[in-house]
């Protein structure tokens, strides 16, 4: 049949437009989303990054850095470590206050409980970071107790099986972003060993460092669990409705975060 007016020939391309996008919704949704590999690609995707953060660190500090090769062997897989750890630091630290704060993801406006919400880019995020506690985990084990003591393993394994259960359940999303922008006062704890086996720990940096460690300890460990816990009161009815494991975790995690 010939299409009599322009308006007609209009209309069929938008059906057309509306017809290919609902299509590809479909595929996301049934599909891409779906896919229950994911959270276990993600995982493995973070213990990829921390090897090339290792190796990153590695050669960047021997080319640009000369008291790196006069470093003891187990100095020197401590800093790479380091190097490691303030990546994923960074990482996380981006993603969770975008998440938290930039994305619509957690607003108030959103619909459903907000101790529910997930979506794909924040469960891929959780899982790059247990590949990161997974593998530094992992290097604390080889290595121990030389590159951390008991507490280290304890603060490691809780945060893997917090993340790994937010991950997979969806469950408390929210209140596992907040407590990983705490990562924020990584680096300069970091920094300010490096300083320290740089024989800089005189210098204008090192005290640069320090304050602004501060600050940062003050925005992430006082005043964001400030806010977290008013965010637990005002939202209680909805936290007593997660799973008991979940429930817990969330206070548990609270409070082991905050030592």
């Amino acid at each position: 049949m010939l299409l009599s007016s322009p308006s007609q020939v209009y209309y069929i391309r938008v059906m057309a437009m509306e017809s290919y996008r609902y299509q590809a919704e479909v595929l996301v949704r049934d599909y891409l989303l779906a896919d229950i590999s994911m959270p276990y690609t993600s995982v493995i995707g973070g213990i990829f990054m921390c090897k090339m953060a290792y190796d990153l660190s590695q050669l960047i500090s021997s080319v640009y850095f000369k008291g790196y090769l006069t470093l003891t062997k187990l100095q020197r897989i401590e800093w790479n470590n380091r190097g490691m750890s303030s990546v994923h630091a960074v990482f996380i630290t981006v993603m969770s206050l975008y998440l938290v704060f930039f994305s619509d993801l957690y607003s108030d406006d959103g619909t459903g409980l907000i101790i529910l919400r997930s979506s794909p880019l924040s469960s891929f995020t959780l899982g790059v970071s247990v590949g990161y506690f997974i593998t530094d985990l992992a290097m604390i084990f080889w290595l121990y107790p030389s590159l951390g003591g008991m507490e280290y393993v304890l603060h490691h394994l809780l945060s893997a099986v917090a993340i790994t259960y937010a991950m997979l359940s969806g469950e408390g999303q929210i209140y596992t972003y907040m407590v990983l922008i705490s990562e924020m006062t990584t680096p300069g704890i970091n920094l300010r060993w490096f300083l320290d086996i740089a024989g800089m720990k005189r210098s204008k940096a090192y005290l640069i460092n320090g304050v602004v460690m501060f600050f940062a300890w003050l925005t992430a460990r006082i005043l964001l669990f400030g806010y977290l816990f008013y965010h637990v009161y005002l939202h209680y009815d909805q936290v007593e409705q997660m799973q008991n494991f979940g429930f817990l975790l969330v206070f548990c995690v609270l409070r082991f975060s905050q030592s």
